[in-house]
């Protein structure tokens, strides 16, 4: 594929933004000891479902998981590293909290009927790992061309 200037530069703008919405979520939630059982606890939709994460022997769980989780997927995404295994995680993540916004048939809000952002992020996601985001301007091109990954080809699809 033939990438202009323009299509690596908003390639770079748009992983970087991902990554910073990301990575401050986690900071967040990490300094200020965020609980998610407060936020799962007022899910409505699927409440079933997202209760079973707050239950007191799941909890801790949860909370290692959101809180780092979202850590690791912005430090991937700002550095350009394993963009292709953070964003899965990233995706899941966003749809994830779709559905926990969701007070079908809108989501979190009147004003947003069957869409908003987690959805859009979702797929701004998506599309950064179809262009291979890591390789603009990120480690996942350096990486790439080290002796290492040449020497061990099953490390190829973690960076390539």
């Amino acid at each position: 594929m033939t990438e202009t200037k323009l299509d690596r530069g908003v390639i770079f703008v748009l992983r970087i933004l991902m990554g910073w919405t990301f990575l401050y979520a986690g900071t967040w939630q990490i300094w200020t000891n965020f609980d998610t059982a407060g936020f799962l606890n007022h899910v409505v939709t699927l409440h079933a479902f997202f209760s079973i994460f707050a239950q007191p022997a799941v909890l801790p769980l949860t909370d290692f998981l959101v809180k780092w989780g979202h850590l690791l997927i912005g430090l991937s995404l700002i550095s350009g590293l394993f963009v292709r295994i953070s964003g899965p995680f990233g995706v899941l993540l966003m749809i994830t909290y779709y559905f926990a916004h969701m007070k079908f048939p809108y989501i979190e809000e009147n004003v947003n009927f069957l869409v908003d952002y987690h959805l859009v992020y979702a797929t701004v996601i998506v599309w950064l790992i179809a262009h291979r985001a890591g390789h603009v301007w990120g480690l996942d091109g350096l990486v790439e061309r080290m002796h290492m990954v040449d020497q061990h080809p099953a490390l190829k699809p973690l960076v390539g």
